[in-house]
């Protein structure tokens, strides 16, 4: 028996899912599975969408999960509790961070308390009152990852529309825009990962910019900024993913103003590993290629 398998076990890989984000897990799971069969690790896939998963689970008889389900049950905790209580290890964030993180807006509070900054934001509803904030805003659904629903809106006459789309995916927020430089730094097992500046074509970082090579995204790592500031921006990722008590690995983003000052906008608890996914870059310019990244991560399960 290699080392690897002696040292993990059997590993299912749950990916798929029926979240908004499937399509992008199904790539992330994939990708993620060839490294770990490369490695020699033990591996079974599981596509985590309907009820049979639990099923699933016990009839494979793992010995532990590595968590590629984006978005949905697979980051609001759900999927963690149950491993929980089937005593299963899995990697990354456990149940009440995922939950935690899910919600942008109790997120932003808890760093608010804790003297983080990030921008201005309240809930809205039907009737749209967005008192205290300033155009333009960020309409989005609290908790939901991958730009899904989010629109840019500049003034009151294109609040309904992205108020009305953004609603299908549940609660919606307002963010004050902060207008500069997207930057996002990866956290693998306590370590920073060097910062990317995401310098998208379109008008912000949509779905498409994402996950779309048509769309031309540009990523640039390092990302150009002062080797002091780069660990000031690694030391307040730290800092704000333990706050909301996140573990193993995970993403956190930020925006920085044109006065160099940086706003915390979110954690993703599970990133995406796809061949255009941030974490793989940032892993790739720290000296980890994707197989040793992949191990990482399945190292926070243990």
């Amino acid at each position: 028996m290699s080392d690897l398998k002696h040292k993990f076990g059997k590993v299912a890989v749950l990916y798929g899912g029926n979240s908004a984000e499937r399509e992008v897990s199904l790539r992330s799971g994939a990708a993620v599975i060839a490294a770990l069969e490369k490695a020699g690790v033990e591996v079974i896939a599981i596509d985590a969408s309907g009820k049979a998963l639990v099923t699933k689970l016990l009839m494979a008889n793992v010995d532990r999960c590595l968590i590629m389900l984006h978005g949905g049950d697979g980051e609001n905790g759900h999927v963690q509790a149950l491993l929980h209580e089937l005593e299963i290890p899995y990697t990354g964030a456990n149940a009440l961070a995922c939950a935690l993180t899910m919600d942008k807006i109790k997120t932003k509070k808890l760093w608010q308390i804790e003297g983080l900054l990030t921008p201005k934001a309240k809930i809205i509803d039907q009737r749209l009152d967005i008192s205290g904030l300033k155009f333009p805003l960020a309409i989005k659904p609290t908790s939901q990852g991958s730009s899904v629903g989010t629109h840019k809106v500049k003034s009151q006459d294109e609040l309904e529309a992205a108020y009305l789309d953004a609603c299908q995916y549940g609660e919606v927020m307002a963010e004050e825009w902060i207008t500069g430089k997207e930057l996002t730094v990866s956290i693998v097992n306590g370590i920073a990962l060097p910062s990317i500046w995401i310098e998208p074509k379109l008008e912000f970082y949509t779905y498409e910019a994402k996950y779309t090579k048509e769309a031309g995204t540009c990523y640039h790592c390092p990302s150009g900024i002062s080797e002091a500031f780069e660990e000031e921006t690694q030391a307040i990722a730290l800092k704000a993913f333990n706050i909301v008590g996140c573990r193993g690995w995970g993403r956190v983003d930020f925006m920085l103003s044109p006065q160099n000052k940086l706003y915390l906008i979110e954690v993703n608890t599970v990133p995406g590993m796809t061949n255009l996914s941030l974490v793989p870059k940032a892993a790739q310019q720290y000296g980890w290629d994707f197989e040793t990244l992949v191990l990482k991560i399945l190292e926070s399960s243990l």
